[in-house]
């Protein structure tokens, strides 16, 4: 039968289709990555590369991904990368978005300051602040990875050794099979195997505090705290909490110091212990509020809080790293999850703009580094300013309450502000 003109119009759309799919596949063969770790840091790196055009092969040592951990915050400068990335509804719906933050102590037994948050704060840096447990966000990732169909996500991996070239960069498993690529990302974590084995650098650092985390029914606490995150200073302790699971649970997030380490992610412990080490001293009691919290649980974790500082050397060339692997920090900034996911948009831009991958890692480093670096120590220096006692403590509760709220969102705005470019 003759074809007519909708057919000739029919096969010459298809033919273009077909050839953006091969022009697709070959701009893919054209650079090919191998990331190791499928944990925030691995997996966002796997979806921004991909989006570009640059073959991924994702290497996960667990033979099935369950993000240990419990809630986490992501500010705007975070938020606004997932939203871009398209990551799914489910992203949308398991997370949930605070009224505001407010700063209590337990010193002066209530609130010291309050940033509000809602459409407000979303207009002026283009995104939310939300709060989302980490196994629906890596759910949410890992839908996304498998979704797009283009990256290679393997698991039940383990690496034994790397050789660089050149020309590019092979790994080698313990099954005795290698995988080849242009360059290595390293998103391993605190205690990367590619930081410390590959690049030679240094193994984390205990801070000397570690952190419990528990999360309850949302029934089970207060109703005014139910919309907002919180966080209550008290003298060598902190308590954090917010609503995660679309507000239908409680997370709670309490630090304190302590000498004890562990090379487990998360240990069980009583909840009487958690008490104790929050108050060791008679004199140091809670309020009401945060006792009665810390009393709920019956199920609590400890893990040994690690650092990385990123004044090293993370990339060589085609091999660098992103997240926790160049830069672990500590919690009191709330930005650990959300510098892993700024790395993964400034290393596509800047593969994206550079054809030589060794240049674009470089590129990439020398971009982030200050960043980071900066990030890193306000966390600490938050963390000498949140575990303040006796008269200092009495001055920062002071000097807090009589601050506006925008000082407090002034002093924030370089972290929230953020953009690649």
């Amino acid at each position: 039968m003759p074809c007519g003109k909708s057919c000739r119009e029919g096969s010459r759309q298809k033919r273009e289709r077909l050839a953006g799919v091969v022009g697709s596949v070959a701009m893919r063969a054209e650079r090919h990555i191998i990331i190791v770790g499928a944990g925030i840091a691995g997996l966002t790196a796997a979806l921004t590369l991909d989006r570009i055009g640059v073959g991924v092969t994702l290497l996960e040592q667990a033979s099935a991904l369950s993000e240990v951990g419990a809630g986490l915050q992501l500010s705007p400068n975070a938020s606004r990368i997932l939203i871009e990335q398209d990551i799914g509804q489910s992203f949308r719906t398991a997370a949930f978005y605070p009224d505001s933050i407010r700063v209590l102590s337990t010193r002066s037994g209530g609130e010291v300051a309050n940033l509000p948050l809602g459409a407000a704060f979303a207009a002026r840096y283009g995104a939310p602040y939300l709060v989302i447990h980490r196994a629906d966000l890596q759910a949410s990732l890992v839908a996304a990875v498998t979704a797009r169909g283009s990256i290679d996500l393997r698991l039940g991996i383990t690496v034994t050794s790397v050789e660089q070239t050149d020309s590019g960069v092979t790994v080698r498993l313990a099954s005795g099979e290698t995988f080849s690529g242009d360059a290595l990302i390293g998103a391993d974590g605190v205690r990367s195997y590619v930081r410390t084995e590959v690049l030679g650098g240094a193994a984390p650092r205990y801070s000397g505090r570690l952190a419990y985390r528990a999360t309850i029914p949302i029934e089970h606490t207060p109703e005014p705290l139910r919309s907002v995150t919180c966080v209550w200073m008290a003298p060598r302790a902190h308590l954090v909490h917010y609503p995660v699971k679309s507000g239908r649970e409680f997370n709670l997030v309490a630090v304190a110091e302590s000498e004890w380490q562990s090379e487990g992610w998360s240990t069980p412990v009583a909840r009487a212990d958690v008490l104790k080490a929050l108050a060791p001293d008679t004199d140091e009691v809670w309020p009401e509020i945060p006792r009665g919290l810390l009393a709920t649980p019956t199920n609590w974790t400890k893990w040994a809080l690690c650092a990385v500082d990123p004044r090293f050397t993370w990339t060589k060339g085609r091999i660098t790293l992103v997240g926790d692997a160049a830069h672990a920090m500590l919690p009191f900034a709330a930005q650990g999850a959300a510098m892993a996911i700024e790395d993964a948009e400034v290393l596509a831009a800047s593969l994206k703009r550079e054809r030589d991958v060794a240049t674009a890692l470089k590129a990439y480093e020398a971009a982030r580094k200050p960043r980071v670096t900066a990030v890193v120590d306000l966390a600490a220096a938050n963390g000498r300013i949140y575990h303040l006692g006796s008269v200092a403590a009495f001055a920062r509760d002071a000097a807090l309450r009589y601050l506006p709220p925008l000082f407090a969102l002034n002093r924030q705005d370089w972290v929230y502000a953020w953009r690649s470019s």
